[in-house]
């Protein structure tokens, strides 16, 4: 019996015996599974091929090589830690191809399960146990890191992307994080950009990482998302961060911009004692839920001859953002539900808080916005419908600005 009948042959034999154990009931991978023997014996009779081809080829030009027994090796894969007999040649020419030299995990399968794990919030000792539970691996902390560190070279592609002209509808928010900087705890902001486009289907535009969140930051990310194209914003919904509404128009100019009303909600209850808040509250939900801008003024003014003179900074505040806050009301019941509050924007940032919230402290910027990345991506992957009423608020979007946005009858769909 040749050689090659005797390796078909063995296959055939632990096929049947792999079989077997399946039937009683062992597993397919893991550290005792039935796939890493075969793994190791597909590899090792694939390597075995690539040596009698290449001492062929030697021969027939003459060079003098031969085999020169086997060295050993621990290859890491998904399906378990296996130990290799390479065979070698006299010459040290031979390069296998399969599994280089200096290879120590076959393939991309197992580099994409630690990005997975690390991606849903895993900690690397959470992945390290996992990994030595499962696989029995033991891979340390920084081989982790550097697999990690793969996705930074998408995570700059995806940053600096092309985007849309124009986009119907913009929210802006940051979410806040601690990092280890120069031996201390820094907080960093994460600044996030989500957007509708033409077609109602939410984007994540862009990520950015700041010390902390302020206006002059927030210039450098409108500017950069012009700088990848972005000509008009028709609707920019964000908090009353001072400074955020003229940096908003210093880009865009011809932006309507909402202040969240959720928000100035929140903070005038701050300032009311705990017994006026249900009253106050009931005399200020007349104000936000008017059917109209002139019946909301009217119950404003209603509002401060009630409240006024015990609370007057509050009041104050109403009237001071007053044309920002009140934008929605030009708008129909859909329109108005979408941009009064900055909620899509917080909704994707609590999703990101519950993937991140192992991570209390990150070991730098980068860490950070490699971990805010990877969680996104899992986020966004759902996001493959429109909203809902889409169809009615493209229609009102396309009447009320008139010239800037228009609809294409004619185009295919997302």
């Amino acid at each position: 019996m040749s050689d090659k009948e005797k390796k078909s042959s063995s296959l055939e034999e632990f096929a049947r015996q792999a079989a077997a154990r399946l039937q009683s009931g062992e597993e397919l991978s893991g550290k005792d599974g039935v796939l890493a023997p075969l793994i190791k014996q597909i590899i090792e009779a694939s390597i075995e091929g690539e040596l009698d081809a290449h001492l062929e080829e030697e021969k027939s030009s003459e060079k003098k090589n031969r085999r020169n027994g086997k060295s050993r090796k621990k290859l890491k894969t998904e399906f378990g830690s296996i130990e290799l007999e390479n065979s070698r040649d006299r010459a040290g020419s031979f390069e296998p191809q399969l599994v280089k030299k200096r290879q120590t995990s076959l393939g991309a399968g197992l580099d994409n399960k630690i990005i997975s794990m690390y991606s849903r919030g895993m900690s690397y000792l959470d992945i390290q146990e996992h990994l030595e539970d499962l696989y029995g691996l033991e891979i340390a902390k920084g081989t982790l890191s550097h697999i990690t560190d793969k996705v930074l070279p998408l995570l700059e592609e995806w940053r600096t992307r092309p985007l849309d002209a124009v986009y119907p509808i913009m929210w802006l928010d940051a979410i806040h994080y601690k990092v280890r900087h120069n031996g201390q705890i820094e907080h960093r902001a994460v600044y996030c950009v989500l957007a509708l486009d033409s077609y109602g289907y939410k984007q994540l535009l862009g990520l950015y990482v700041s010390e902390n969140e302020g206006a002059k930051f927030w210039l450098s990310v409108l500017t950069d998302l012009q700088n990848r194209g972005v000509e008009d914003v028709l609707i920019a919904c964000i908090d009353n961060l001072k400074g955020f509404s003229q940096a908003i128009e210093s880009i865009f100019p011809k932006a309507e911009v909402q202040l969240c009303v959720v928000h100035q909600i929140r903070n005038s209850l701050r300032y009311i004692t705990s017994e006026d808040q249900k009253p106050f509250l009931k005399d200020l939900k007349k104000v936000y839920q008017a059917k109209s801008k002139e019946s909301a003024a009217f119950n404003l003014d209603e509002l401060e001859k009630k409240w006024g003179d015990k609370y007057p900074v509050v009041i104050l505040s109403w009237r001071n953002n007053w044309d920002r806050l009140s934008q929605y009301f030009k708008f129909g019941q859909h329109i108005r539900r979408i941009i009064y509050t900055t909620n899509t924007v917080e909704g994707f940032n609590r999703q990101l808080r519950k993937v991140t919230k192992a991570k209390s402290v990150l070991p730098n910027d980068q860490a950070l916005l490699k971990l805010v990345y990877l969680a996104a991506k899992n986020i966004t992957a759902k996001w493959n419908s429109p909203i809902q009423n889409w169809a009615l608020v493209v229609q009102q979007l396309a009447i009320h600005f008139e010239g800037r946005f228009k609809i294409d009858l004619n185009m295919d769909g997302h």
